[in-house]
């Protein structure tokens, strides 16, 4: 289960999608909307892609880790407006043993940092700014916005 979705994320659906009786553990992560970035107070985030092909660099980061770690993986990105506290990224890795589940797991949430083409643009009381990876890509202030 690779999935690029506006719809809020569900946990449940993708421990279901890497559960089997030869996992003796299931990893799973949760990125949620942070308060703070920057020195600044976020109010809201925003996530855009291209659909189509930032599901097939999902699945290719998913596969790739499963590959490498003897895991099965499931992965949700949100796109859309965000709050803060809302979940953006979903990622459940199941494996024979926890060491792999967790390794798995951690190649997946640092591959998404890198190679996935999701952009974000975080929304604060001064301004906006789209972030890659962990800088800043533009600045626009936004003023009276009130997204």
């Amino acid at each position: 289960m690779f999935e690029i979705t506006e719809r809020p994320l569900e946990l449940q659906p993708l421990i279901d999608a890497v559960a089997s009786p030869e996992a003796g553990a299931i990893v799973t992560f949760q990125g949620t909307v942070r308060a703070h970035s920057r020195g600044q107070e976020i109010q809201f985030l925003e996530y855009e892609a291209h659909q189509p092909m930032a599901e097939r660099v999902l699945r290719e980061i998913g596969e790739q880790a499963a590959r490498a770690w003897g895991a099965r993986v499931a992965i949700a990105h949100r796109l859309g407006r965000m709050a803060v506290g809302e979940t953006s990224v979903l990622i459940a890795v199941s494996a024979p043993h926890r060491r792999e589940a967790f390794a798995a797991c951690q190649q997946v949430i640092d591959r998404i940092k890198e190679l996935l083409p999701v952009w974000k643009r975080e929304f604060s009381v001064s301004g906006s700014w789209w972030v890659e990876g962990d800088r800043v890509v533009d600045v626009r202030e936004v003023g009276g916005d009130s997204r």
